[in-house]
């Protein structure tokens, strides 16, 4: 039987493939535009129709405040941290005030943040067949961005780059607070947004046009559901230990390890607590928890280069060596 037409058909999958991987790197700056003037546009019609009718005003206003600060410092941390690439030396702390301090602790192995209570790895190596870069474990070759993103999420057209090792955790705060923001202002605003559409007979005495603030208040209660889907999803991920690529390559494995009689499990995965600290790196060993309510900066526990682990682990149960999915094959 012919092979030619099922390689016609796979190589025009592959060029619309590329093609649209060309789309989404060229649209990158159009959405953040776009992303930014809703943030604007919704900060403003929150700002002078909502905020100053709340009750309780001196309870009410500083939180929504402190939501707005950290929805706009973690899209700005998220669009402009590096994600982390296999090619880059490893990250430095910074020093300056936009930097949480951590507890103070013993010292510990160069490259990790948490040592003590952890069965810390060395990460394997390979070497990406698409770009020829020595990479370490959950290291995956974005296609976009033409370059190999230490623990690689996705590529992001909202941020314009990669989600990964060094921005991953901003990525799931900037969500938090949309679904946060959103729902506050659904809630909020909701008898506002009938004035607006002129259901009611109030008149309309605020800055803001009634046309702006009433689809505002539309695009935000859309949002809330559509960013509340992806963040519960994020979190389910972060909880078992794994990201959206890891996810579906753990599902090979689990089919891999079962053909052979053999049960899989994610050495990444310590327990859903544990993961989510190391994620967030908060805790004895890591920084303060009111890290995640201040818009402050905080670096990964590990540099990419070394992994924690179930103890006595140090490769996934049911995957043998040289079974690993190489990026030809996610």
């Amino acid at each position: 039987m012919p092979t030619w037409p099922a390689r016609f058909v796979f190589a025009c999958f592959k060029k619309v493939e590329r093609w649209g991987d060309r789309l989404t790197g060229f649209a990158g700056p159009y959405f953040v535009a776009f992303a930014v003037l809703l943030f604007v546009a919704g900060t403003a019609s929150f700002l002078n129709v909502v905020l100053p009718n709340l009750p309780y005003p001196w309870i009410t206003i500083p939180p929504c405040l402190l939501i707005i600060v950290n929805l706009y410092a973690h899209y700005y941390y998220v669009c402009t941290v590096s994600p982390g690439f296999a090619s880059d030396p490893p990250a430095h702390t910074g020093h300056t005030f936009t930097w949480a301090k951590k507890h103070a602790t013993r010292r510990r192995p160069k490259g990790v943040q948490w040592s003590s209570s952890l069965n810390i790895t060395p990460a394997h190596v390979t070497k990406c067949a698409k770009c020829g870069e020595t990479k370490p474990e959950r290291t995956h070759h974005c296609r976009v961005c033409n370059r190999c993103v230490l623990k690689y999420d996705h590529h992001c057209p909202g941020i314009n780059q990669c989600v990964g090792l060094h921005n991953e955790r901003h990525f799931v705060l900037f969500m938090a607070y949309v679904v946060t923001a959103t729902f506050w202002y659904a809630v909020s605003g909701f008898w506002h947004c009938l004035d607006a559409l002129g259901i009611n007979d109030d008149e309309w005495n605020y800055l803001v046009h009634p046309i702006i603030f009433a689809v505002t208040y539309m695009i935000s209660v859309v949002m809330c559901l559509a960013v509340a889907t992806m963040l519960l999803w994020h979190m389910w991920s972060v909880s078992v230990g794994e990201t959206s690529v890891e996810s579906q390559d753990h599902d090979v494995y689990r089919r891999m390890a079962e053909s052979r009689g053999e049960s899989f499990a994610n050495s990444y995965d310590l327990g859903k607590l544990k993961n989510i600290q190391l994620f967030f790196n908060i805790g004895k060993e890591g920084y303060p928890w009111y890290t995640l309510v201040l818009p402050l900066r905080v670096p990964p526990y590990t540099d990419g280069r070394s992994w924690a682990r179930r103890p006595g682990y140090v490769r996934h149960a049911g995957v043998r060596a040289g079974e690993e999915l190489t990026d030809e094959e996610d």
